[in-house]
């Protein structure tokens, strides 16, 4: 009977392989009876929960009841049902990974199926091994998929990702592009100013991937001599310069199946690129004194802040090396082209702070818009410190402007004087207007006569001045009746 479906390497049961972390629902729909039960046995041998049936009626009421997450779908010659099935499944259920069947080797028949949103499909007679290799991959692409649509909801819930904060357009699309790299192993380059954190993403790519629970190894590159990060990197063998008493693995084959870090990577030679660039393309180093070679199968994960094109153009950087780690490229936005995000930002250092400190800590109105304002060429590593500052220098719950570095304070300032100059507010910010101490004091004058309907001796009571200087300063604002309009 298995011989009308599979091909004579179908007797070799491959038992071997593991059964999915996750047990899976796939729905088997053949009209041939022999079919269904021999895909039927050998997908539920191979851990998955299984339904079949010849019935396209009957698989549509199968999908409405439950939808599955795998649909292994004959397409019959010369019919367009099972097409008009894979369509439908695509529309209203899109998270359903479909297989097809065909029993023609024709490349258009293969087309029509993947126009239809097939993800795979299988030539009868097929081998067991086939059958299990597609459904594996089918099973491995609904896990990253799940996970991408989880990932994509919590950000739509929350105000970033992770450690990040920012709901800005820019970061917006950062949290799109890392949703989907963050399930794949493929090397990332991440450009950007220094402080707009680089490392953040890095760890955030590395807490939302597949192998979140391995070692997360960051290497400076800017910082470590060269003759050091090429032990560090590769490890060494004992004997290979003064000092290496032992043998030690380097940071790409102790991460293991992690994630190596590779921050400023624009700072390393050309001699070290090219050692590099081989252990990327070989997935093998051999260690600094050694003759043999080590296999690697760490995840690539480069930062720098530094125009690697251009250097490339100069040729102070390789560029199959560029090429090798540019697979994904990520460019982080400076904190100046996302304003909206620095009152969160803002908010969450505080909130951080206070919470470490044990205090319940605020932002004055004019120290939010002094920050609003302010450029922040050293990016989010310059606000934090800002606000570190601020906390640490305040002598109450409410931060100030003399509380803030003095760049901010002399920032603050100059808002104050021009908006003194012209009597007008920040339109952008919203904010009222400043007014000088002589312009309060002339108001708080006015104000409580007209409110003691021109009693200037209880006036000046309530103000807390003698009636010679409330005369006086009516005689300096040119006003001899108060309760007249001036």
């Amino acid at each position: 009977m298995l011989e009308t479906v599979f091909d004579t390497r179908a007797m070799e049961f491959i038992p071997q392989l593991a059964e999915p972390a996750v047990r899976l629902h796939l729905l088997v729909v053949d009209a041939d009876a022999a079919v269904r039960s021999a895909c039927a046995e050998i997908a539920a041998s191979l851990g998955y929960a299984v339904e079949s049936t010849g019935d396209l009626a009957q698989a549509r009421s199968l999908l409405r009841g439950h939808t599955a997450d795998i649909l292994l779908v004959n397409l019959p010659a010369g019919s367009n049902e099972g097409l008009e099935l894979v369509a439908e499944v695509k529309l209203l259920y899109p998270d359903t990974s479909v297989i097809a069947m065909t029993a023609t080797s024709s490349v258009n028949a293969a087309v029509e199926a993947m126009r239809c949103g097939a993800a795979d499909y299988l030539t009868k007679p097929f081998a067991m091994d086939e059958l299990s290799t597609v459904l594996d991959r089918a099973a491995q692409s609904h896990a990253t998929d799940t996970a991408t649509r989880q990932l994509r909801e919590r950000l739509r819930l929350s105000e970033g990702l992770g450690a990040m904060i920012g709901r800005s357009p820019e970061m917006e699309k950062i949290y799109r592009i890392l949703s989907k790299v963050a399930q794949s192993t493929h090397p990332v380059l991440i450009l950007g100013e220094s402080g707009t954190g680089k490392e953040l993403v890095a760890r955030t790519i590395h807490a939302y991937g597949p192998n979140a629970e391995k070692p997360f190894l960051p290497v400076d590159c800017g910082s470590i001599v060269p003759t050091l990060i090429e032990s560090e990197l590769f490890g060494y063998v004992r004997g290979a310069f003064t000092g290496a008493n032992r043998s030690k693995d380097g940071l790409l084959v102790s991460a293991g199946d992690g994630t190596v870090f590779l921050d400023e990577i624009g700072e390393l030679s050309l001699d070290l690129q090219a050692k590099l660039l081989r252990a990327l393309q070989e997935k093998e180093v051999r260690p600094v004194g050694a003759t043999h070679r080590v296999p690697i199968k760490a995840r690539i994960v480069a930062a720098t802040n530094r125009d690697l094109a251009a250097m490339v153009e100069k040729g102070t950087f390789r560029k199959d090396l560029f090429y090798r780690l540019n697979v994904v490229n990520l460019r982080l936005p400076a904190l100046r082209d996302r304003r909206e995000d620095i009152p969160l930002l803002a908010a969450h250092f505080l909130e951080r702070i206070s919470r470490e400190h044990n205090r319940k800590l605020t932002l004055s109105d004019e120290v939010l818009r002094t920050m609003m304002r302010h450029d922040w060429p050293g990016n989010v590593r310059e606000l934090e410190n800002a606000i570190e500052r601020a906390c640490a220098m305040s002598s109450g719950p409410v931060l100030h402007l003399g509380d803030l570095p003095t760049q901010l304070q002399q920032r603050g300032l100059e808002a104050r004087r021009a908006a003194a100059v012209t009597g007008e507010g920040d339109p952008a910010s919203g904010a009222p207007a400043l007014k000088t101490l002589a312009e309060l004091e002339r108001e708080a004058i006015l104000g409580a006569i007209r409110a003691l309907n021109g009693d200037k001796l209880q006036a000046a009571r309530l103000l807390g001045i003698g009636k010679t200087t409330l005369y006086r300063k009516l005689k300096e604002y040119g006003i001899a009746d108060p309760m007249q309009g001036e």
